[in-house]
């Protein structure tokens, strides 16, 4: 069976004060059944890591650079990510491949990189509104997959996170019907280069607009592992029911 997995994105949020926020969800969460994972700024990393220590909640990068060390100005490699704590890194973002150009190859490099390091790769793919009513939103995800996801992953080390670009922050979310086609779609391209064993035990995240009003809904989707959730993490009275649902699902 996938453990569940909660995944709060804080993205450029977040200073000293929001530790406090943490440290409550880790109070009322930190023994939840689903995994719980949080990935504020790097920033805060070590001292995130510090906050949730004993509890069962997980702390993560937001990106890293594809190599270890060098001449990077402003980037943190993954080794740096894991010193600080981290046990998982988010890769290609949607932000991170529009703001920042970032390419499935990128993407591919950065997730070779976290792995080597030891961290879980989330690896994040996604269609924006035009491809979508292009109906294209299949072969954009297959593209992303084959060209994002590094040869050697298993079900514990690679985490797939589906964002439909023109879901996040817009309140619009998919039907459930078009959350299910595509986790589904991505759970057979998985088992289909990986084989049946490590594409059914990797985990699916559906990313894009979650919170508590839609969560059960969406929880009870086809092959969606749990979430990817952007501003509602950041508040532990919004994620907080977010997990709940989670386990609820897991029952």
């Amino acid at each position: 069976m996938r453990r569940k997995l909660a995944a709060g994105n804080w993205k450029m949020n977040g200073t000293s004060a929001e530790l406090e926020r943490l440290a409550t969800l880790a109070q009322n969460h930190g023994a939840a059944k689903s995994e719980v994972l949080i990935c504020p700024p790097a920033t805060l990393l070590s001292r995130a890591a510090d906050t949730v220590a004993g509890s069962a909640i997980a702390v993560g990068g937001q990106d890293c650079h594809a190599e270890v060390s060098g001449a990077h100005t402003g980037d943190v490699s993954a080794q740096m990510l894991k010193d600080a704590g981290a046990e998982f890194v988010i890769i290609g973002h949607s932000e991170r491949r529009e703001d920042h150009g970032e390419s499935d190859e990128d993407v591919r490099n950065k997730a070779r990189a976290a792995l080597d390091a030891g961290l879980v790769a989330v690896i994040c793919v996604g269609e924006s509104l035009g491809e979508r009513e292009a109906a294209n939103t299949l072969d954009i995800i297959g593209g992303q997959l084959a060209g994002s996801i590094p040869d050697g992953v298993t079900g514990h080390t690679l985490v797939i996170a589906y964002e439909p670009i023109w879901a996040i922050g817009t309140g619009k979310v998919p039907t459930t019907d078009q959350i299910g086609e595509v986790h589904d779609f991505i759970r057979a391209r998985l088992e289909r280069r990986f084989g049946a064993g490590v594409g059914r035990s990797v985990r699916i995240l559906y990313g894009g607009s979650v919170k508590p009003g839609n969560a059960t809904e969406i929880f009870a989707v086809s092959n969606v592992d749990g979430a990817l959730v952007g501003g509602a993490s950041l508040k532990p009275e919004d994620f907080g029911p977010i997990i709940d649902a989670l386990d609820a699902s897991a029952d």
